[in-house]
């Protein structure tokens, strides 16, 4: 009876080992949506509708990322191709069958509504860091070529919607995984070349909207009530919280509908107008020890495709945080990018805690192999 109990609370130990998980991770990640919860709350005009919801797509994104995390990292490179593939056929149906919103057309509904650019913002770094793990550093030129057409298509499907932040930040996840391959800093100098000569190109393939919120950047009190009227405001809203903000809930931007888009592209305005510069910089040092944390996994991962995919996620969470800030402070153009794990929104959330689920398999996968 007792060599019976023995096994039984030795299997159960072995079954605590197995679950993978970050918990450094897992805490800075819970701490980070927790606040925007409150942040999103008075954003919403104290909103308990759509409180629930955000909450409620919280949670189905914590459960994605801690399922993800469970599979083994050579699992997830297996799937690699397979999710780009699938995220291409899901972009093509979007032109032919998907639903339109505000101007766009960028959601497929199948009992669920999602949006399937959001999953290339994984599925073009896996695909990248598969192709490359096999081959030798730094890529050549044939394979450098390949790399940009693997990147290029599912950008343009995107643009094409048009949605010209998440073609941006897809594109941005692929060149990253290019960067951390070690590329030569001839073929580096060669494509800031080749940018100049595209930006002329970009710049007749967007839409007139599009094209004004770059003019806008240059001169926003040029159209105070019209194209500028977003980055004004927001400017606003931020210079007024100063060291120690408003208070919670008694924004004057925010509660008096002056703000746009207050529960996703301008909630970063919010935390400065409520919270002050306080506010900002805690919201910041969060974002800090995430993208820290991940960077750490990538150097100590235990094989390349692992450490090219782990560095992406991580420097491509980064950027989110970059043009978001930078655009609600008018040091970019307004691109329709949400501030990570704050703003409101389903699919976004759920995309990146999967990415995060990713970046906790390597992480175990790397104390798997230490120990053989």
């Amino acid at each position: 009876m007792i060599a019976k109990s023995k096994k039984i609370n030795l299997t159960h130990d072995q079954n605590i080992k197995s679950f993978k998980f970050d918990g450094f991770l897992f805490i800075t990640i819970s701490l980070t949506c927790l606040m925007g919860i409150f942040i999103l709350y008075s954003a919403s005009n104290e909103s308990t509708d759509v409180l629930i919801r955000q909450i409620y797509r919280i949670i189905i994104a914590f459960v994605a990322m801690i399922i993800v995390a469970q599979i083994p990292t050579e699992i997830i490179r297996k799937l690699s191709p397979w999710a780009y593939l699938g995220g291409i056929l899901l972009l093509s149906l979007v032109l032919w069958l998907g639903e339109s919103g505000q101007g766009a057309q960028r959601w497929l509904n199948v009992g669920i509504r999602f949006q399937p650019s959001e999953i290339m913002k994984l599925g073009v770094p896996m695909m990248v860091a598969w192709y490359l793990h096999e081959k030798r550093l730094p890529p050549n030129l044939k394979e450098l070529i390949f790399i940009l057409i693997i990147i290029a298509i599912p950008s343009f499907l995107i643009a094409k919607q048009p949605d010209l932040g998440t073609s941006i930040l897809v594109m941005a996840a692929g060149l990253l995984v290019l960067f951390l391959s070690g590329i030569s800093f001839r073929y580096i100098l060669s494509l800031g070349l080749l940018a100049i000569p595209s930006s002329f190109f970009l710049w007749k393939f967007m839409k007139d909207y599009q094209r004004q919120r770059v003019l806008t950047l240059l001169n926003p009190d040029s159209d105070p009530l019209g194209a500028g009227y977003n980055i004004i405001q927001s400017k606003i809203a931020m210079g007024s919280g100063g060291m120690f903000g408003k208070g919670w809930k008694n924004g004057s931007q925010v509660q008096l509908e002056f703000l746009p888009e207050k529960n996703t592209d301008f909630i970063f305005a919010v935390i400065g107008e409520e919270f002050g510069l306080l506010g900002v910089l805690t919201i910041l040092f969060l974002y800090l020890i995430i993208i820290g944390r991940g960077l750490v996994i990538a150097t100590q991962a235990s094989d390349l495709y692992g450490r090219l995919l782990a560095g992406s996620l991580s420097l491509t969470f980064f950027f989110y945080v970059f043009v978001n800030t930078a655009m609600v402070v008018g040091l970019m153009p307004i691109v329709g990018i949400p501030l990570p794990l704050v703003s409101y929104g389903g699919t976004s959330m759920v995309t990146l805690m999967v990415g995060f689920g990713m970046l906790m398999s390597i992480n175990s996968n790397r104390k798997l192999v230490a120990k053989k």
